[in-house]
């Protein structure tokens, strides 16, 4: 029996097919009798097509299950508000390597049948969250991130400070370009490209990632997920390091911030094919060899 029945749908422009994605989707749907919800950009994409039309905001409210056409930055955009209202997600890739968004285009409509009749399986990806410490002692939000949240310098070239400490304990002070905190989902992104592990989506875990420091022995670190990061940036006023969530800017920082990252309390409900296989996925997205044929 199929649990969805209204059914969102995010295509984001800029990407080479999405528009073509668009209609098979919306076809697929209305054969099926589903009512299709449409936030307004992509209401834009397709004129006259969809059921239901709503703010981006108001897209979770509207439905039972989200479809991305796009590529993972797609997915990344939706997941903070989809996260919140609980709503599974599962994403069409029209982007490049397409970790979040796993249903190839030529297989829409079979990927999509699977799905609704109930052969899928669930992802539950944790996201994380940045505060900030006052002087008093409270907390005020600066974001939240499902790939990563990244100490960095903005657009100059130059190298910041920064104390690190992992539940209330002194790991090291650095001078180098930022830090990555990512989490398994973002261990296949920007983390990676700076030489930080890959991490199974299922772990509980928080990768460290120092980009480029100056000195020969500072190596990613893998913490547990359910740390408590402070970030303190060191006492200079020349140095106004960037804060950003998943390559959104949300904070400039000045000398003796304290910037704290902790899981979310939200996690993001990622659907997949129940053939979906994250090996799989690295293995055709990475380049990794496959398996051996054998010599009779």
């Amino acid at each position: 029996m199929n649990p969805f029945k209204n059914i969102g749908l995010v295509g984001r422009p800029g990407h080479s097919g999405v528009i073509d994605s668009l209609g098979r989707v919306l076809d697929f749907l209305q054969n099926r009798g589903l009512t299709a919800v449409l936030d307004t950009q992509t209401a834009q994409l397709v004129p006259g097509r969809g059921d239901v039309r709503c703010e981006d905001a108001e897209l979770a409210q509207h439905c039972d299950l989200v479809v991305v056409v796009g590529g993972d930055g797609s997915m990344l955009h939706v997941a903070k508000t989809i996260a919140q209202a609980q709503v599974p997600v599962i994403g069409i890739n029209r982007g490049k390597l397409g970790f979040l968004t796993d249903i190839p285009p030529s297989k829409i409509e079979v990927g999509l049948e699977e799905v609704l009749n109930g052969n899928l399986s669930v992802d539950r990806r944790f996201m994380l969250e940045a505060t900030k410490r006052e002087i008093d002692g409270s907390e005020r939000g600066l974001g939240a991130a499902l790939n990563d949240i990244v100490l960095h310098p903005g657009n100059a070239a130059q190298m910041i400070e920064f104390e690190l400490f992992v539940d209330g304990r002194f790991v090291y002070s650095l001078s180098s370009d930022g830090l990555i905190v990512a989490t398994p989902t973002g261990s296949t992104a920007y983390s990676l490209s700076a030489g930080g592990p890959i991490m199974h989506p299922s772990l509980n875990a928080i990768a460290l990632v120092p980009m480029y420091p100056h000195t020969l022995n500072s190596r990613p670190i893998v913490v547990d997920g359910d740390c408590e990061i402070r970030l303190v940036v060191a006492a200079t006023e020349a140095l106004r390091p960037k804060l950003s969530c998943d390559g959104q800017e949300v904070f400039e920082a000045k000398a003796g911030d304290e910037i704290m990252i902790r899981k979310a309390k939200t996690v993001l409900k990622l659907i997949h094919p129940l053939e979906h296989s994250f090996y799989g996925a690295c293995r055709s997205k990475l380049g990794w060899g496959n398996r051996l044929e054998k010599e009779d």
